[in-house]
């Protein structure tokens, strides 16, 4: 009863365009009054919100990590973004890839922090830099250089003089060339705030009285360093002024404590879209209607005025980029895919969210907030001025019930778990769980695959203690034995075996995340561990020979750790060796000596002069015997068009690929979730990496996985699917501008778009009555309009995109009175 109908919406639109000449004459005079207190031109705060040349703001955010993608993709991203609602693009600074070796500097291709800046201002967005230096963000070492392990007496994120030196100098390096560039708001700039440490109350309990004097110095030398901006500490609560506490989680209008003074407003940093996946699971996903649920209720209970979204594109971990066992592709299922494709309905549903607030920001940010009580499970939290206008928040915190309320004399049908936004306080303008925006279903088309015969391969050579050139009484930790320059390391050692332990079984126990073993160069066996195990242990039969023995184990890494206190004191490798027999026999090889190979022979020449030298001996890939490990490579053809690439790695097991010398990530999809499905098959390929023809794909493959089926495919969205009810509020880009600048409401329509260069070629179901079901499975309900499929048909064929109101006008009349309908419609885009 609260939706606005047809013939009513003339004069709703009258109150409309009154609401928001009030809302801009009343922040006006707000500002001359002082009503927000004085603020230079700039940024600053008040406990309200940011404000920017003086003005509070009502401001969506979004993560987008500039080394996650390629600086080719940058624009569309930002463009896609600013589409979606956004003002201000969020990403960390990821130490480790700007400073590779102590006081040396990289700011070039997807690492040009400047150039993705100046792009997020080119495009009209403000921009939060996360400093950190530490980011955690399932990043290799958590951003860490691993050069900082090795600084003597170092203690990490402490109140410790060599960590905070580099810690310190490293700040103050980004700060210098931030300011040289002219990119803080205090000189015209995108940025409007910068982060300094993350999520450090998390484990600041674990340093005890050095951990709090960390955060006071943190917190002094950032201010210090003089930017014009705010500064903000996620997630620590004791964040010292004027530093802003700010809240990282699924859900802060119910987690967060609030601001530790009431001079601070409250932000949400970190509002997760999904979750990061590992190798062995199932992605995690996040419905769009429990993001937007969050966003209103934390506007609404905790008069949130930032909310940024972690991630709005997560992108692809290239290269060795990877925390432990974090997957390549990242955040995936957030609002912009891995690819660069707008994910629906999350985009577009938080895009409505977004206008819906935006068209109330006045009354949010200048009225005063009241909170009443509408029942066991439902509220409401009303925001009114004298100037500003009124919004309302009606919220239904049950889970599992929908509920009617009133409110103002108006009945108003809420969802489980949903809140309406009511404009003017009284009409229905958004409502969380009734999502309008269409389904997006992604899907990718394989190009012919390379024949056999162009596969070539080279078996990696299994070394022996004598060919080692790193030799030790003991076994060494890996990530301090490799300076994480390789996932690999070697361990080799021989022994002596006179036949005294019967029935022999190699039992390796390892921190590492895999392990291949070797006997005289034959291989006997692997064995792996998981993101929720600490290590592995390897237990196989092995056969002897009498006399010396060769064994040579490859231990694999997949990424560092990024998380935990005191992160400069884990290790990983391999810890005890045995030889066991029957009657409690056994050989300790744990304290032999032992030699060791950094890294593998591939990886000690440029991918590319693998491809042309002489003295690498490829033969034909299918006369290969050896299971593990070998390095494979081939010459193919990028597929035609602008669609995104991917590599289809389905019939391979885990490793390492390059296409043309660029990095693509570690794949292991021989690692099966629980419902016997690979975490991840596809490997994205930006277009950028490609050439027309003659592109180089090399593999290091570990587990006997076989390349003859790869290939690469084009990534799209092939089928929109949306299902709209007559009784929707009306979107916000429903709004139609008509001539002489009346606003008038239109009623819910169904949308369907397709991706640039598809147009809608096929209706594969419509119905407008009470069809049932979901995409891919549905059906006409007792209540259908027989002309639905030509309706549809003549708005959609042959365009990119097409609208069809929701209306019984729409469809000639009403097939059925008094039954509420809704339009179903699923279609095919080529």
């Amino acid at each position: 009863m609260g939706t606005p109908s047809s013939s009513s919406s003339s004069c709703k639109a009258l109150r409309v365009v009154l609401l928001l000449v009030a809302a801009v004459a009343a922040a006006v005079a707000a500002a001359v009054a002082g009503e927000v207190g004085q603020a230079p031109e700039g940024i600053s705060y008040d406990g309200r919100s940011l404000l920017i040349n003086g003005q509070r703001r009502m401001l969506f955010s979004g993560s987008i990590h500039y080394p996650r993608s390629t600086p080719q993709m940058w624009p569309d991203l930002i463009a896609k973004a600013k589409k979606g609602g956004l003002d201000v693009i969020q990403t960390y600074v990821f130490w480790n890839l700007h400073e590779p070796a102590p006081g040396q500097y990289y700011f070039e291709e997807n690492c040009d922090l400047v150039a993705f800046l100046k792009e997020v201002q080119a495009q009209g967005l403000y921009a939060s830099l996360r400093l950190g230096p530490y980011i955690e963000s399932e990043w290799n070492y958590g951003g860490f250089p691993f050069w900082l392990h090795d600084v003597p007496g170092i203690e990490f994120r402490t109140n410790n003089k060599p960590f905070k030196f580099y810690m310190q100098s490293f700040t103050t390096k980004i700060v210098q060339l931030m300011k040289s560039e002219k990119l803080y708001a205090s000189q015209g700039g995108p940025i409007i705030m910068s982060q300094i440490e993350n999520e450090y109350g998390t484990y600041e309990m674990g340093y005890h009285k050095a951990g709090a004097a960390y955060v006071k110095w943190a917190a002094q030398m950032a201010v210090g360093l003089d930017t014009g901006v705010p500064w903000i500490m996620c997630k620590q609560d004791d964040a010292p002024d004027p530093v802003i506490n700010t809240c990282n989680g699924l859900n802060c209008g119910e987690t967060f404590a609030g601001p530790n003074s009431p001079t601070k407003p409250a932000l949400w940093t970190e509002n997760w879209t999904s979750q990061y996946q590992v190798f062995g699971s199932d992605p995690k996903t996040r419905k769009v209607d429990d993001i937007a649920y969050a966003v209103a209720l934390f506007i609404a209970k905790k008069n949130g005025s930032f909310v940024n979204y972690y991630m709005y594109h997560g992108g692809t971990n290239f290269g060795r980029k990877s925390s432990s066992y974090v997957t390549t592709s990242y955040y995936d299922d957030a609002p912009i895919d891995e690819y660069g494709l707008v994910r629906q309905p999350k985009w577009g549903h938080l895009k409505d969210l977004h206008s819906a607030i935006k068209l109330y920001e006045a009354p949010l940010l200048l009225g005063t907030p009241t909170y009443s009580s509408l029942g066991q499970f439902q509220e409401v939290y009303i925001f009114q001025g004298k100037a500003e206008g009124c919004v309302a928040f009606l919220v239904n915190t049950d889970k599992r019930n929908n509920a009617t309320v009133q409110f103002h004399g108006t009945s108003y049908n809420l969802p489980a778990h949903s809140i309406s936004i009511l404009g003017d306080c009284k009409d229905e303008i958004y409502n969380t769980a009734k999502v309008n925006t269409q389904l997006n279903v992604r899907s990718h088309v394989s190009s012919s695959k390379v024949s056999e015969d162009m596969w070539y391969g080279r078996m990696e050579p299994i070394p022996n203690y004598s060919d080692t050139n790193i030799k030790a009484k003991s076994l060494l930790d890996q990530m301090n034995t490799t300076k994480d320059v390789s996932d690999y390391l070697w361990y080799t050692t021989s022994f002596n075996y006179d036949g005294n332990i019967t029935e022999p079984v190699l039992h390796i126990e390892s921190s590492a995340h895999v392990v291949y073993a070797f006997i005289n160069g034959i291989f006997i066996g692997t064995e792996h561990g998981s993101f929720k195990s600490s290590g592995l242990q390897f237990e196989k039969p092995v056969s002897l020979n009498a006399g010396e023995n060769q064994l040579a184990l490859l231990s694999s890494l997949v990424g560092l750790p990024a998380g935990g206190s005191h992160l400069e004191k884990k290790t990983a490798g391999i810890q005890v060796v045995m030889i066991k027999g029957q009657n409690n026999t056994s050989l300790d090889l744990s304290n032999y000596p032992w030699g060791y190979q950094v890294g593998l022979f591939g990886e000690k020449m440029a991918t590319q002069r693998i491809r042309r030298s002489g003295k690498v001996e490829w033969t034909n890939a299918k006369d290969a015997k050896q299971k593990s490990p070998i390095w494979y490579k081939a010459t193919m053809e990028a597929p035609e068009g602008n669609d995104p690439v991917a590599l289809n790695f389905s019939s391979m097991g885990k490793g390492q690929a390059w296409v043309n010398g660029h990095h693509i990530g570690r794949y292991w999809v021989s690692f099966q979730t629980a419902s016997g499905k690979a975490s991840q098959e596809l490997y994205h390929v930006p277009r950028s990496f490609l050439k027309p023809e003659g592109n180089l794909v090399l593999l290091f493959e570990e587990l006997g996985g076989v390349p003859f089926l790869i290939s690469f495919a084009t990534v799209t969205i092939s089928q929109v699917f949306a299902d709209v009810s007559e009784s929707y509020p009306p979107l916000m880009t429903n709004i139609k501008k008509l001539r002489g600048g009346e606003i008038k409401y239109l009623n819910p329509h169904v949308r369907l778009r397709c991706m640039r260069g598809k147009t809608i070629s096929r209706i594969d179901f419509a119905s407008f009555g009470n069809p049932t079901g979901v995409h891919g499975n549905h059906s006409t309900g007792s209540c259908h309009s027989n002309i639905s499929t030509n309706i549809v048909e003549k708005a959609c064929l042959g365009r990119r995109g097409c609208s069809i109101e929701v209306s019984t006008e729409s469809f000639g009349g009403d097939p059925c009175p008094r039954i509420p309908k809704s339009l179903m419609v699923e279609a095919a885009c080529n």
